[in-house]
């Protein structure tokens, strides 16, 4: 006998927001190794005795964003539990990626490969890395974030999600930045690049967290419409008091 299950739509929507939120953490991780100059500063700046002319990021933070977004909306729908259960399983991502990395590092290079060995180990070894550094720093940035997210909820009553959305980036992120920088490339880089490039990115961040509250509100409408108003007003309920029974 066939038995068929037919996953609800807060089952759905949490599928999707975990399948984005995956994709971009690996892409980040898998393109954090790059350099780019975002933009060429009009004067130079001293950061611990070293002077900057330019801003320096890891091409990582441009998928990073996206998680921002996802968190924001798993925390608010799913509550605790939800986000929490993401982080482990990106967690377990990223060492699942690592470990894909090493095989694919590992076995020859054909005489006909379009990329040398040579080239692509120089690549994903500085990612191998950096996705040690990024684990330790995904982790306690992730839960940071969730901390303080319900904290702000808690604090002004289920009110200004914009607050609590850029709040808790703003709090998280400047230790998950330097932890990743600071595992990943010490010993290449001196105290004062990674110093300075941790205050670039976390700037970046910083911006990003604010342009992107319009997205969050916007995707905060989407959500609703496509659960239903009052699906959606129990998900949230239950993730504001955390009671285990929700509609998913």
């Amino acid at each position: 006998m066939k038995f068929a299950h037919s996953l609800t739509r807060p089952q759905k929507l949490f599928v999707v927001c975990t399948a984005i939120f995956l994709t971009a953490l690996v892409v980040a991780e898998a393109t954090a190794s790059k350099f780019f100059t975002a933009f060429t500063l009009p004067f130079s700046i001293s950061i611990l005795g070293v002077e900057f002319n330019e801003v320096i990021m890891t091409a990582g933070v441009l998928a990073f964003p996206i998680t921002f977004i996802i968190t924001d909306l798993i925390n608010e729908y799913f509550g605790k539990p939800g986000i929490r259960f993401v982080t482990y399983i990106g967690m377990g991502m990223i060492i699942f990626e690592f470990g894909l990395l090493q095989l694919a590092m590992a076995v020859p290079t054909s005489d006909i490969s379009p990329v040398p060995g040579e080239a692509f180990n120089a690549v994903f070894g500085a990612t191998g890395r950096i996705i040690i550094g990024s684990l330790t720093a995904y982790v306690i940035g992730q839960l940071v974030d969730i901390y303080l997210f319900h904290w702000l909820r808690n604090r002004t009553g289920g009110k200004h999600l914009w607050l609590r959305a850029t709040g808790s980036t703003f709090g998280s992120q400047f230790i998950d930045t330097f932890v990743v920088l600071t595992v990943a490339f010490f010993g290449q880089l001196s105290f004062a690049e990674i110093i300075a490039i941790t205050l670039f990115n976390y700037g970046y961040k910083f911006v990003i967290a604010i342009l992107i509250t319009p997205v969050i509100y916007g995707a905060h409408w989407v959500m609703d419409r496509y659960l239903g108003q009052e699906t959606a007003n129990e998900l949230i309920h239950a993730a504001e008091t955390g009671h285990s029974e929700s509609p998913i």
